[in-house]
């Protein structure tokens, strides 16, 4: 990305049933859909939003073999899409274990997203 035009942050949560993707999912969610960027399409080439460039930058707690990209790329409704994962996010406790949520163990997953949009 040669000029990063916005930075859009998000946090996203899975309370119960300890997915890392659904929690990564809510934090792009959290960050890009609450932004409208009407003059962005002027400086793009060819004033095509399918031209701009997007990196995410996901701050994961655990399982980040688990995290499925192709899921979360999904959610950049344009644009040329890249990742970056770290460590990071937060794992703390839901108090209660709920078989019928999927819970594993009581851990709450929190994703953090950094959403650059540039050209």
């Amino acid at each position: 990305m040669e000029k990063v035009m916005f930075i859009q942050i998000g946090m996203g949560i899975d309370l119960h049933g300890q997915d890392v993707t659904k929690a990564a999912v809510r934090a792009v969610q959290h960050a890009i859909h609450r932004n409208s960027m009407p003059g962005l399409r002027s400086v793009l080439p060819g004033n095509d939003l399918n031209n701009m460039k997007v990196n995410v930058k996901l701050a994961v707690p655990a399982d980040k073999e688990k995290l499925d990209l192709d899921r979360v790329r999904e959610e950049i409704p344009y644009g040329e899409v890249t990742f970056e994962v770290t460590d990071g996010g937060m794992l703390t406790t839901s108090g209660v274990i709920l078989a019928d949520k999927d819970d594993i163990n009581d851990q709450i997953y929190v994703v953090i997203a950094s959403v650059e949009v540039g050209v």
